[in-house]
């Protein structure tokens, strides 16, 4: 008797299967990229060590391994919850944050005295609180992974995450200053020994709506009235939007003194919409309102002072740093100092003097981290920035919902839009505006917002790559909202 012969493999399983090799591959990759990333940040905890206390102790190796923990603990969430995710995207952020750890740890050696600096406990300071805090943001992800099966289920509570962000926003700007401001700026929540900064999750639920909104009136503000030098502009009416969020960013730089939030509020509310409709006048628009609305505030500022008088003294100290080195520039002028110390290769992990630079943990970490891997490193890290938003965009144009494309467009835009902001204040090319560094700066607020931000991106990245099926797009997980005539594939049947 001869046995039955197996049935043939559809050329639909065979896609499916292939799809699920493709996934398990691309896990693989991450878990390899991610080891490496671990072994990078354990040679520079290493290196700090060698350096500022002449000997490598025995465990210099526990940072990095408590962080290889935490990610691989993330990793395999991912394996399990968001499988076809990018693999490129964990390893990444992973390196940033451990590089930040990795920091904040050799800021504690520098800070202690030199007889109490080899008995420092790993998990203890600046750099053992952003370990913890590093735990707190990863889980925050998972969860967010685990909740939203399907990133249009956001398009559910666009409204109420609108809502809930421009509360956010305005929360520190009503509040005394004993209980919102530090370093003159009210961006915070401050109660007892405990402080949040809200605006970083703000920007999440903003742009949740926004690409909400933007989806239903794409068609709308894409129509043009006339046509100015080559480029079609968009009719009045259609100028309310943006108008509206324009006051609402130039009430963020008056009453809660800070260019960097307003910048990105009103930044990555232009980028999204010019993302939706392709229009470059938009662009345009949203350049001429903000610079326009940042020299008022400067003029008022002059005569007026009150409300303006922050951003005009941050001007001043932006156009002349050296005219006041040891007073209102003293923070600017030794952030230059410091990266022109570093020079092209620096001074080597844990060669640096980073007390001598103020905020050194938050607002100037790169700059302080650039005294001791110099020009070249300082490069190296803007490219793993680049990574991500590279990854994020990738993802953006693969989704096949407009939503989703908004969505992780403004995302990946609203990363490298804040590290830009950030890398200009320090370097001089735009003013100090106060905002943290991705992943590297201490405090828990920016973390953990920007992990959220990460597993959005995943989760996104995730149903972008998910292969099609012969019966048509994968199965939706549960809980995502169902499919909507407007997003679905035109598709031609012939008789």
């Amino acid at each position: 008797m001869t046995a039955a012969a197996a049935p043939a493999a559809s050329p639909a399983s065979t896609g499916e299967a292939a799809g699920v090799r493709l996934a398990r591959s691309r896990r693989n990759a991450e878990l390899s990229l991610l080891l490496l990333a671990m072994v990078l940040v354990a040679a520079y905890a290493a290196t700090v060590e060698a350096n500022v206390l002449d000997t490598v102790t025995s465990d210099f190796w526990m940072p990095a391994a408590a962080l290889g923990l935490v990610f691989l603990g993330l990793h395999l969430v991912i394996r399990w919850l968001a499988p076809f995710a990018d693999p490129a995207l964990l390893p990444a952020v992973a390196l940033l944050n451990g590089i930040g750890v990795g920091f904040l740890r050799r800021y504690d050696l520098a800070k202690a005295a030199p007889a109490d600096r080899e008995t420092l406990a790993i998990f203890a300071g600046t750099g053992g609180r952003q370990l913890a805090w590093t735990l707190g943001a990863v889980i925050l992800a998972a969860g967010l992974l685990a909740i939203m099966r399907d990133h249009r289920s956001l398009s559910r509570y666009a409204y109420t995450l609108g809502l809930a962000g421009i509360v956010l926003v305005m929360i520190p700007a009503v509040l005394p200053a004993r209980f919102s401001e530090i370093n003159n700026a009210k961006l915070w929540i401050r109660v007892g020994g405990f402080s949040i900064q809200p605006g970083e999750f703000a920007k999440l639920a903003l742009l949740a709506f926004f690409a909400y909104y933007l989806v239903r009136k794409r068609e709308v503000l894409s129509l043009a009235s006339r046509r100015v030098l080559g480029i079609d502009f968009p009719r009045g009416r259609d100028l309310g939007p943006v108008l509206v969020v324009w006051i609402i960013s130039l009430l963020v730089l008056v009453f809660e003194k800070d260019l960097g939030t307003s910048l990105l509020y009103f930044g990555m509310f232009v980028v999204t919409l010019y993302i939706a409709t392709e229009r470059v006048s938009w662009l345009l628009i949203g350049l001429i309102l903000f610079f326009g609305g940042a020299y008022l505030a400067y003029l008022l500022g002059s005569t007026v002072g009150g409300p303006f008088l922050n951003f005009y003294d941050r001007a001043q100290i932006w156009l002349d740093p050296f005219a006041e080195p040891y007073d209102r520039g003293y923070q600017l002028v030794q952030g230059l100092l410091t990266l022109g110390t570093g020079g092209l290769f620096g001074a080597g992990p844990g060669g640096g003097q980073p007390t001598l630079l103020p905020e050194v943990q938050t607002d100037f970490i790169f700059a302080g981290i650039g005294e001791e891997i110099g020009l070249f490193g300082l490069s190296a890290l803007l490219v793993v920035y680049l990574l991500v938003v590279e990854r994020g965009l990738r993802a953006a144009l693969a989704v096949r919902d407009s939503f989703g494309k908004l969505l992780a467009g403004g995302l990946a835009f609203t990363l490298g839009l804040q590290v830009f902001v950030i890398v200009g204040g320090i370097s001089k090319l735009i003013p100090l505006t106060g905002q943290t560094t991705p992943f590297l700066s201490a405090g828990g607020s920016s973390l953990m917002a920007n992990w959220l931000l990460i597993a959005v991106l995943l989760r996104v990245s995730d149903g972008a790559r998910r292969p099609v099926t012969s019966g048509g797009p994968a199965a939706r997980p549960s809980g995502a909202p169902p499919e909507q005539l407007h997003g679905a594939p035109t598709e031609v049947i012939r008789p």
